[in-house]
């Protein structure tokens, strides 16, 4: 979620090994899919909350060829991995379920096809046909082509399609939501990605950043106002970068969508994940002060506090330029919780390119961070000039260091909250106890209280916090 130019225009085709076994059609002579009867997909989703919202997409084209979704896997006709190709471990996970998946089909002695869409499926297409035995792959931008390749596949062909895309958003598709109590959902605002940091795959797996218009925004806002969502996230791989142009020449920018979002949705919290410190602006940060149902929690990436670093990563931004919008956040929004990421490790990072990044987590400082030790994705610019120089033991040993005081800062943080009132929005049981409930604060604070009768998933309550831990507030209900 980089010399060498940047590509200006990034289109995978299918190697030649591949094109037997490929394409029921090629760049746009699209059959008609003749209907028939209802069939099953089995979905399981990996990774970020971009494919969460992802996967409501594959099961909206998938429903317009009677394939309706399943939650018994014995069920289906079809069984697709919507995957990350963020971090090798997410990789290794895919290719030990599809071996899972064919022992299966095997057990279940029928036809099934599985397909592996995603990240993934762009990054590896190859070795996920001819070594994983995958029977249809498609990547992020080729949803709209599931009707060719699931017809390919029902016919006992290996389809593949992962062509990026300059302009797909999906706009014109509604997203299937699952059925159920609804409390938090994801609305898509923008795909891909510009940035080309040096360490990361997003770029070539999801294509080149292009916004979503207003109007299809608003209009699964409206959808999940419906079907009484509390809350809804809107995604993007750099959300602060949205700018959307219509017809007549009118520019709406994320600010703007975000108070357009927020009034139309006032009985709704608003949240967003995850904006560039480069990008996002004081208003921004004024919008949301005007705006009360917008949550008071920013995400915003760090993953070094050392320049050296940051300008190895082609970050966009420096130390000095971060510790700005982060004053400005404390300025304008003094309520609001910052939250980060960080990579320790990276590909010449000294002691004291690490001391400097703990020294700007205390400055902040953080309320909770996803911490990483850089490990090399193949494909990305760090990978093919930079030398992963810092060995494995130094990467742990720093990453237990950054663990430990990010664990000190959060529970300092949750200190502060002690005796204060906190309005909750409830989610569900407790981890450890059905006789408690939890839900999250408008800061994205997890509380944990009694259950009590009457409190409803969904429902907003008010806490009084009595005790915390580093990752929980333990509170009652007032």
């Amino acid at each position: 979620m980089p010399a060498p130019s940047l590509p200006t225009r990034l289109t995978t085709n299918v190697t030649k090994s591949l094109i037997p076994l490929a394409f029921s059609y090629l760049w746009g002579a699209k059959e008609t899919y003749k209907m028939q009867e209802t069939k099953y997909l089995y979905l399981e989703t990996y990774g970020c909350q971009m494919n969460v919202a992802d996967s409501e997409v594959i099961r909206a084209v998938m429903q317009t060829i009677g394939y309706e979704t399943t939650e018994e896997i014995d069920q289906a006709d079809a069984i697709f991995l919507n995957t990350c190709s963020v971090r090798e471990n997410a990789e290794q996970k895919i290719y030990t379920r599809l071996s899972q998946l064919r022992a299966l089909r095997e057990k279940l002695a029928r036809p099934i096809f599985i397909g592996v869409l995603g990240c993934m499926a762009e990054n590896v297409r190859e070795a996920l046909i001819t070594e994983h035995h995958a029977d249809l792959v498609a990547g992020p931008d080729s949803y709209q082509d599931l009707p060719n390749l699931v017809s390919a596949a029902e016919a006992g062909e290996r389809a593949v399609n992962v062509t990026l895309s300059r302009s797909e958003t999906y706009a014109d598709i509604v997203p299937v939501k699952l059925p159920g109590v609804h409390i938090s959902g994801y609305i898509s605002i923008m795909r891909g990605c510009d940035q080309f940091c040096t360490y990361c795959i997003v770029p070539y797996t999801r294509g080149r950043e292009r916004s979503r218009e207003v109007k299809s925004i608003l209009a699964e806002l409206d959808q999940m106002r419906e079907m009484g969502y509390r809350e809804v996230v809107l995604l993007g791989q750099t959300v602060d970068a949205y700018s959307y142009t219509d017809e007549s020449g009118v520019t709406t920018d994320f600010p703007r969508l975000l108070a357009l979002v927020a009034e139309r949705a006032p009985e709704m919290r608003i949240r967003f994940t995850s904006p560039n410190p480069m990008d996002m602006t004081d208003e921004t940060l004024h919008t949301m002060a005007a705006h009360p149902n917008i949550c008071r929690h920013i995400h915003l990436p760090l993953q070094s506090g050392s320049d050296a670093v940051l300008k190895r990563m082609r970050r966009g931004y420096d130390v000095a330029q971060y510790k700005r919008r982060v004053e400005a956040i404390h300025r304008i929004l003094p309520d609001c919780a910052i939250t980060t990421d960080m990579i320790t490790g990276f590909c010449g990072e000294t002691e004291e390119d690490f001391r400097e990044t703990l020294e700007l987590m205390e400055w902040v400082p953080f309320d909770s961070a996803y911490m990483f030790y850089y490990s090399e994705r193949p494909g990305t610019y760090a990978a093919k000039y930079l030398d992963d120089d810092v060995p494995e033991e130094v990467k742990i040993d720093r990453l237990s260091r950054m663990i430990d005081l990010q664990r000190r800062l959060s529970e300092e943080s949750n200190r502060r909250q002690i005796g204060q009132e906190v309005e909750v929005l409830v989610e569900g049981f407790s981890k450890r106890s059905r006789a408690q409930l939890s839900g999250r604060t408008s800061q994205d604070k997890v509380v944990v209280f009694d259950k009590k009768e009457g409190v409803h998933f969904g429902d907003t309550v008010r806490c009084h916090i009595d005790d915390v831990t580093s990752a929980t507030l333990l509170g009652h209900l007032v």
